[in-house]
Parts: C-alpha cells; sequence; structure tokens
C-alpha cells in the first residue's frame, strides 16, 4: 500500500493537529499519545513519510533509535518507572492503526497492567503535565 499523506501523524507533523509534543530535532518528533495505555505513553516518529518498519528507508532507523533511547531514558525517570516498554506495530494484523512509522514508549510499573490500545482518550490537562515531566527530564 502507498503511504497516506493525510494520516493523523503526517497532518500532526505539518502542524495541521495539535499534539503534546516533549521532543524534536531535524529527524524525528516525539509526543504524548492521546489514547495512552499507561501514564506517559510517549509516541516517536521520523518526519520522513513511511508506513512502517517494513518499507522506511533504513537511514531512518539511525536517528528514530536514538530518539526512542533519549526519550526512553527520558520517561522512565519522570514517571519513576520500574521499567519501559518499547513497541512497534506493522500491519493492521500486528495491531497498526496509524500508518506512519512510529515507535511507542510505554513507562512500566510492578503490578500496573496497561489500558487496552484504543481506549478513552486522555484529559489535556494531564497530557500537558505528562509532557512538561518528560520535558523536565530530558534537561537533566
Amino acid at each position: 500500500m502507498a503511504y497516506d499523506t493525510n494520516n493523523i501523524f503526517a497532518r500532526i507533523l505539518r502542524g495541521e493537529l495539535p499534539s503534546y509534543r516533549v521532543y524534536e530535532d531535524d529527524a524525528t518528533v516525539a509526543f504524548m499519545d492521546v489514547m495512552p495505555q499507561g501514564v506517559g505513553h510517549t509516541l516517536v516518529l521520523p518526519k520522513v513519510a513511511s508506513r512502517n518498519l517494513l518499507d522506511a528507508d533504513p537511514a531512518t532507523f539511525a536517528p528514530l533509535f536514538a530518539t526512542v533511547q533519549k526519550i526512553a531514558r527520558a520517561v522512565k525517570e519522570a514517571f519513576g518507572a520500574d521499567g519501559v516498554l518499547v513497541s512497534q506495530f506493522n500491519e493492521e494484523a500486528a495491531g497498526q492503526s496509524v500508518y506512519h512509522l512510529h515507535v511507542h514508549i510505554i513507562p512500566r510499573f510492578e503490578g500496573v497492567p496497561l489500558k487496552p490500545h484504543t481506549s478513552e482518550m486522555e484529559k489535556a490537562d494531564v497530557l500537558a503535565a505528562n509532557a512538561e515531566k518528560i520535558k523536565a527530564a530530558l534537561q537533566r
């Protein structure tokens, strides 16, 4: 399938839709997932268009995963997490629902289950506060 230039993440990257950004550089952007599976659930995307890992230019991966590592460290610190889940889905059968390459970073806490992937939207003030916690951790 071809890349859909009107997918929600492409629209966020173009500034047509709002997001709670926590980090951005020349190649990547990280922002809060509006339907988080857990507190602090953050997404990291390359700015270059690709549906997923299967069709991405291999040159995309070095900057993408450098940012994934940076954000995972900040998320773990910001929320005092016991660990960090890093996941990435490719095609519908694997759970992909937005067809722009992206990586999920979710802080994990012993004994606390994840919410379903397609649960309800988080409140804007919670997303904004969580974004600020991650930004603060990135500054340390």
